[in-house]
């Protein structure tokens, strides 16, 4: 059995994407590979989940908060860094 890898960043944690994140699916009502936070965008860590098959954190960071298309995104942290 994977030990579970401990996770990097808290809930509430102010991260930067270090990449642009796009569409994999996840939302339907976007054409796939849409482009949903650009790179160099801040968010809020909101929940911290495991991937199962890997057990390595999955962070669902909410970017966007001051304008009204803000999005959560699910994002490993590959995908971002502290802001």
């Amino acid at each position: 059995m994977i030990e579970p890898r401990t996770a990097k960043y808290q809930w509430g944690q102010r991260v930067v994407a270090g990449i642009d994140l796009v569409n994999d699916g996840s939302y339907p009502e976007r054409e796939a590979n849409a482009l949903l936070v650009a790179q160099g965008s801040v968010g809020e860590v909101v929940q911290i989940g495991h991937h199962v098959d890997s057990d390595t954190p999955v962070y669902l960071v909410e970017f966007g908060t001051e304008r009204k298309d803000s999005c959560v995104v699910g994002c490993m942290e590959e995908e971002i860094f502290p802001a």
